[in-house]
C-alpha cells in the first residue's frame, strides 16, 4: 500500500467511512495516571510554586492552622493596601478575621457589585504542580464562579495535601457534576505583538497561600 493510500485509509477510518479497512492501528492505553512524587511532597510543592511564580502569581507559605492562614492573608493584602475583602461562604472566618472590611458572599451581589470589591478570599479543591493549575468547584469553600472572576485580586488558599503532580490525579479529585474553574496564574492575554495585558477575563492579581 502506498503512503497516499494508507493516509486516505486512516482518514476514512477516522471519519467512520470504513467499518474495518484492515489497517486500523492499535490505540495505546498506557496513559500516565500518577506522578513520580506523592501528593503534598516537597517535590510537588516546589514545582507548584515554581509554575505559579512563572505565571506571575504571588505565592505565600503558611502553617496549616486557620490562624496562620489568616495572618498570611492579612499580610499579603496589607502589602497591597487592601483592607476590604469578600470571602466565599465556606471560608473560615479566621482566614479574614483580622481584616476590618470582611464580608461573606451571600450570592446576591451582581457582577457590577463584585467589580467594586477589591479582593476575594477562597479555598480550593486541588492543585496540579506540573501545570501550576488550581481547581475550584463552586462549593461553599471555593465560592461561585463570578466571585473569583470579577474582583481584581483573588486570594486562594491551597492546602499542602491537596497538591498533586499530574492532571489525571487532579481530575480524580474533582466531582464531574460540579462547575469547575481552572486557574493557572493571574488572568492574562497578549496580542499578535506579544503585548501582555492582565486582568482581561479574570483577576489581575492572584495570591496563593500554600498552607501546611
Amino acid at each position: 500500500m502506498s503512503a497516499r493510500d494508507e493516509m486516505l485509509a486512516r482518514i476514512r477510518l477516522a471519519r467512520g467511512d470504513a467499518a474495518d479497512s484492515g489497517h486500523a492501528l492499535p490505540v495505546p492505553r498506557g496513559y500516565r495516571s500518577t506522578g513520580e512524587h506523592a501528593p503534598g511532597s516537597g517535590a510537588v510543592l516546589a514545582e507548584l510554586v515554581d509554575r505559579l511564580e512563572d505565571y506571575r502569581a504571588t505565592v505565600v507559605r503558611a502553617a496549616g492552622d486557620d490562624a496562620s492562614i489568616g495572618a498570611a492573608v492579612a499580610s499579603a493584602l496589607a502589602e497591597r493596601g487592601i483592607h476590604e475583602v469578600m470571602r466565599a461562604p465556606g471560608v473560615p472566618e479566621s482566614w479574614v478575621g483580622t481584616l476590618d472590611g470582611a464580608r461573606t458572599d451571600d450570592g446576591v451581589a451582581t457582577a457590577r457589585d463584585l467589580d467594586a470589591v477589591p479582593a476575594v478570599v477562597t479555598g480550593s479543591v486541588v492543585a496540579v504542580s506540573e501545570t501550576g493549575t488550581i481547581a475550584l468547584d463552586g462549593s461553599p469553600l471555593c465560592g461561585r464562579r463570578a466571585l473569583t472572576l470579577v474582583p481584581d485580586t483573588h486570594v486562594c488558599v491551597v492546602r499542602v495535601p491537596d497538591v498533586v503532580q499530574t492532571v489525571p490525579e487532579g481530575l480524580a479529585r474533582l466531582d464531574p457534576t460540579r462547575p469547575t474553574t481552572l486557574v493557572s496564574g493571574p488572568s492574562a492575554t497578549s496580542d499578535i505583538e506579544l503585548s501582555r495585558v492582565e486582568g482581561v477575563h479574570g483577576p489581575r492579581t492572584l495570591i496563593v497561600v500554600v498552607a501546611g
